[in-house]
């Protein structure tokens, strides 16, 4: 055979294998099939089957699939992941679980807003002042998403040291439109918003400050946008609004998505103001005016105040969700 085929001739060893699987009632050169291969295994059937046990249940493991299907991890966690394209998420946190008469309240308020900008357009967005109280803290740990570096595999790991002093904090309530700041008001340690202080910051501060900021806006009248917290609603604030002639807008209840100032600007702010160490409360309320005041047009106008239409349709789109 060496002399017949050359260098293509089988080996001896090769000779001895195929002898004896002919011995062995064999009569084909070919390989048979191996069971329990991939492509093998993830088949239709194993896809739907997979699919059912995940629709049954959104918390199953890889592991559990595998098991109960008689299959590899390997291969169950190839059917869950790349063919049926399920990944695993967590659930969000939201402020109160809205029942349908929320819901649809939610709605009925989102509809009456985008008439009147259907029927005024951007300057009934031009007349809008919205504000909210918050917190600022200083001397805080940064948040893990400010403090992630774009490192090597083989860099040493960072650290964080969990002691650092006391954390302070100061309330800011804050009023802005399309323009940008109105105003920025900062209460005394100790005190707390009440009907009677968010009433004369109203009375004594915001209205000056639309005075002498935006001219012309209190002739055209003043649409006053804030959450319906308890010191916002109460009778006090509702008279002092009605003497300042300012309108209040419609707002659903336990809807702080709806309030630019919530999500648009105390968010950014809190970033900011983690990991920075101010001595004083004057040293923490420096930090937070110079980010508020560094802003540029564009973040008042474009992606806040005339950002407002979107939401809207978004909520009455989604049936108040």
């Amino acid at each position: 055979m060496e002399v017949q085929y050359g260098d293509a001739c089988l080996s001896l060893q090769q000779v001895y294998k195929w002898s004896k699987k002919f011995l062995n009632s064999v009569s084909s050169v070919t390989d048979s099939p191996r069971p329990g291969q991939a492509h093998q295994v993830v088949t239709p059937e194993a896809v739907a089957a997979v699919e059912a046990i995940v629709k049954e249940n959104r918390r199953v493991t890889v592991h559990e699939i595998a098991t109960h299907l008689d299959m590899s991890n390997g291969s169950a966690h190839h059917i869950i992941h790349d063919v049926l394209q399920f990944y695993k998420v967590s659930a969000g946190w939201v402020p109160q679980q809205q029942t349908a008469e929320l819901k649809e309240q939610c709605v009925d308020v989102c509809q009456e807003l985008l008439k009147c900008f259907e029927a005024e357009g951007d300057g009934f967005l031009g007349r809008i002042a919205t504000g909210d109280e918050t917190w600022v803290h200083y001397n805080q740990l940064e948040t893990k998403k400010v403090s992630k570096e774009l490192r090597h595999t083989s860099s040493p790991k960072l650290k964080k040291f969990r002691t650092q002093p006391s954390a302070g904090k100061i309330m800011l309530t804050f009023f802005w439109d399309e323009r940008g700041v109105i105003l920025e008001h900062y209460m005394p340690r100790g005190s707390t918003v009440t009907s009677a202080t968010y009433a004369d910051l109203l009375k004594n501060h915001l209205h000056p400050a639309i005075r002498s900021k935006r001219r012309g806006l209190l002739s055209t009248g003043v649409l006053l946008q804030h959450y319906n917290a308890r010191p916002h609603t109460a009778r006090s604030t509702v008279a002092t609004i009605q003497d300042l002639s300012f309108e209040c807008l419609p707002h659903p209840p336990y809807s702080p998505d709806l309030t630019p100032s919530d999500f648009h600007v105390f968010g950014p702010l809190r970033e900011v103001m983690g990991g920075k160490s101010s001595r004083s409360d004057e040293e923490g309320q420096q930090s937070a005016h110079e980010w508020l005041h560094s802003q540029p047009k564009a973040f008042f106008i474009s992606r806040g105040i005339h950002a407002l239409p979107k939401g809207w349709n978004t909520c009455v789109e989604c049936n108040g969700h």
